[in-house]
């Protein structure tokens, strides 16, 4: 598969995430013991059960939700790897609040080509702070 059809599918199934549904993400993850995965709903874990796991347990989390935008701000391609570092916007209903929370994540993605196939092997997401004179601002998340 082409590799930007398959971001293109990725950032599909990270908006279908916001709403509460991990398995586009899911099925998208190379199903081996060096994926990883980092969020901001708990510690970094390694190897595809415990990455499971997590991404049922992160996307219990929202809903409601949508990612508005994807702005890319760097690409590094080989032949065999590609990591993407990109700014999402998401709004979504998040944890037990009511109302719908605007917030935009930091998040580095690598994926991996296997058998002509490219899979998800890395993402890191973390919340982007905000400053003022008394220290960081966190969003909801």
């Amino acid at each position: 598969m082409n590799i930007q059809l398959t971001i293109e599918e990725y950032h599909k199934a990270a908006d279908i995430f916001s709403r509460g549904n991990p398995d586009p993400v899911k099925k998208m993850y190379a199903h081996s013991d060096d994926v990883m995965l980092a969020n901001p709903f708990g510690s970094t874990v390694k190897g595809w059960q415990r990455v499971s796991e997590a991404l049922d347990l992160a996307s219990s989390r929202f809903r409601d939700g949508e990612v508005k935008s994807f702005e890319r701000i760097a690409t590094y391609e080989t032949n065999d790897l590609l990591t993407i570092f990109e700014i999402e916007k998401w709004t979504s209903r998040v944890g037990g609040k009511s109302e719908i929370s605007s917030f935009d994540l930091r998040v580095t993605t690598t994926f991996r080509k296997e058998n002509d196939n490219w899979k998800l092997v890395h993402r890191h997401a973390d919340p982007i702070a905000s400053f003022n004179d008394k220290g960081p601002i966190r969003g909801d998340i």
